[in-house]
């Protein structure tokens, strides 16, 4: 997504923003039923069911040459930001069809031509590159922005803290994304801090800094619009956004520290459904014309899977592609290196 868009005969964004959170959805599903099947690269990767207000949302007011950096919950993000979904799901399998080539997996995906600087598997670890991509566009005198996307276990760390301290001070286009999901791993976020209310953390450095409820998608897009408007011109932001994570922390986590009551009551703070009713009882779409489209977007997620499990793994000889420069020769791998010593002997 590129810039905020409505169905024709419609005056609303509602639409557009359904059918971005409904394709997250069905992919986030898809990737579940991936790693059930065995298929899925290694043995961890996080879904981002219940937070795609948040990726869309923010996603909808990004521009081409904009950049940004996600945590290792990311497909929603990377995918509501124009992201191919069978490209996603074959590198998630540890293809070669895939971005990185099957070598990133579910927390490593990145793309240049998108402004995709990176998913990080460490908590916090990809907020500090926007700052440099920040300040980077401000003396390049380029009209960008650039966002790190992040959860809320990350405001525990200091590297946070010091990204918006010097995003503040040179007054550089940058947003801060905090996706609330209540939990960070395991442990509540109302038992790892006193004061829930993240925003006036980034208050307290100079940002510009709003709280919203992720059940609202057209809540978050609108702050979205306001905070990364400012950003451009030299005013960095801070946006947490409050959803509810619906299932554990990684797909095979049941998340036994949860009660189930809980659980049935943040699933009710569904945005994806929200939406859908909305527009239902507001005329603006007919039920079986958004029965239509999720059946589209059902097809569409469908072959993402076949396209992955079909793809070849990446060959031996290629490890050290994309590692090196283009221009340096690739160092001999200790196996080759082996078998040659030993073919002398």
């Amino acid at each position: 997504m590129t810039e905020k868009n409505s169905m024709p005969g419609s005056n609303s964004g509602l639409p557009d923003l359904y059918r971005h959170m409904r394709r997250v959805r069905t992919f986030e599903e898809r990737v579940g039923e991936l790693f059930v099947r065995g298929k899925s690269a290694g043995s961890m990767l996080h879904l981002s069911v219940g937070e795609e207000s948040a990726a869309v949302g923010v996603c909808s007011h990004m521009h081409d040459g904009d950049t940004f950096t996600t945590h290792h919950r990311g497909h929603g993000i990377f995918l509501a930001r124009g992201a191919d979904p069978a490209r996603m799901m074959a590198e998630i399998a540890g293809k070669e069809t895939g971005y990185c080539h099957g070598k990133g997996g579910s927390m490593h995906i990145a793309d240049m031509g998108l402004g995709h600087l990176g998913a990080n598997a460490i908590v916090g670890g990809g907020i500090p590159a926007v700052v440099g991509a920040g300040l980077a566009a401000r003396n390049g005198k380029k009209d960008v922005v650039s966002l790190a996307f992040f959860g809320d276990g990350a405001t525990g760390q200091g590297i946070l803290y010091e990204s918006m301290n010097m995003a503040a001070l040179w007054r550089l286009p940058v947003m801060f994304v905090c996706i609330n999901n209540q939990y960070g791993m395991g442990t509540r976020i109302d038992q790892a801090t006193a004061n829930p209310r993240l925003h006036e953390r980034a208050e307290a450095f100079g940002l510009v800094a709003r709280t919203v409820d992720g059940l609202e998608v057209e809540e978050v897009a609108d702050a979205a619009a306001e905070l990364i408007a400012g950003a451009r011109a030299g005013k960095p932001a801070f946006l947490a956004i409050e959803c509810y994570r619906f299932y554990g922390h990684a797909r095979k986590d049941k998340s036994p520290y949860r009660a189930e009551a809980e659980e049935a009551e943040g699933r009710n703070k569904d945005p994806v459904l929200r939406a859908r009713t909305k527009l239902i009882e507001s005329g603006i779409m007919a039920e079986t014309d958004l029965d239509a489209m999720d059946a589209e977007i059902a097809q569409e997620m469908d072959a993402t899977i076949d396209f992955a499990v079909s793809g070849n793994e990446p060959q031996m000889s290629s490890m050290f592609r994309d590692v090196y420069a283009p221009e340096e020769a690739e160092p001999e791998p200790v196996r080759t290196r082996i078998e040659r010593i030993l073919a002398r002997q």
